[in-house]
């Protein structure tokens, strides 16, 4: 009971904006003539006909599965390659041009080069996607890696650990924070770019879904697959918290009993 009221406490303080956000917008747009601004509750009727019907297979599941990829993979890569470059300073210096180049890039400047090598597929998207979001967790993963104290090093070479026990053991758990840093703005870009490329280059998903809408001045349609991004962007980002909050518990530990002491 007591773990109770805390918890309703915090959900309250979250929910009373948004609530009230939401119902300032229905009862203000009620009644609404403007074909830019139509009722809500005509744009939350759109949402459950099309979102909670054919469309989920047709557009919100593949959608879903290319963000998926095309983050898990911006993950690994990601932290492998920003591993690399952290243990190696030879290997650092020799790439930062290159990288710094890339991360310079625009992502949406490497669609005509995705559609070039892929054509107007779903490995496209994909591709588009590690392209253009891989770096921030590349550039955390190294910096976290070359923080690693230089008495840990020690210790671990004392304890004649292998390579793979210092990796694993040591050297990542080290870096995990900044790791998770930036992978938190790996998956904003991953978001942000699936919508961007099925919007150029797509036959189905939700991007394509709101530009095919916005282009036959189908508003209602093109408000309610906003409001779809929006869900899919809020409940990734609190799976995504979940799991770093469950990773870094042991530091959140930590930092509780120093501050206990």
């Amino acid at each position: 009971m007591n773990r109770t009221l805390p918890v309703l406490g915090t959900a309250a303080l979250r929910l009373w904006l948004p609530v009230l956000l939401v119902a300032l917008w229905w009862f203000s747009s009620a009644g609404s003539q403007n074909i830019y601004f139509p009722p809500l509750a005509t744009i939350v009727e759109t949402l459950t006909n099309d979102w909670l019907g054919s469309r989920v297979t047709t557009d919100l599941l593949p959608s879903l599965g290319k963000f998926a990829l095309g983050f898990l993979l911006s993950a690994i890569g990601g932290i492998a390659i920003g591993t690399w470059l952290g243990l190696s300073p030879a290997a650092r210096e020799a790439a930062e041009p290159i990288v710094q180049f890339l991360r310079s890039l625009p992502p949406p400047v490497l669609l005509p080069i995705g559609l070039l090598f892929f054509g107007i597929t779903g490995t496209m998207n994909v591709a588009i996607i590690v392209l253009g979001a891989i770096w921030p967790t590349v550039l955390n993963t190294a910096d976290g890696v070359r923080s690693l104290d230089g008495q840990v090093v020690d210790m671990a070479r004392s304890y004649r650990l292998t390579f793979a026990q210092r990796l694993f053991s040591v050297v990542l758990p080290n870096a995990a924070p900044q790791i998770f840093a930036g992978l938190r703005t790996t998956l904003q870009l991953s978001i942000i770019l699936i919508v961007v490329s099925e919007m150029v280059a797509a036959v189905s998903g939700v991007g394509y879904y709101v530009l095919n809408s916005q282009q036959t001045f189908a508003v209602a349609e093109t408000w309610a697959g906003t409001l779809v991004l929006g869900l899919i962007g809020y409940l990734s980002t609190l799976v995504f918290l979940a799991v770093e909050k469950r990773v870094l518990n042991w530091q959140h530990g930590m930092r509780r009993a120093a501050q206990g002491a």
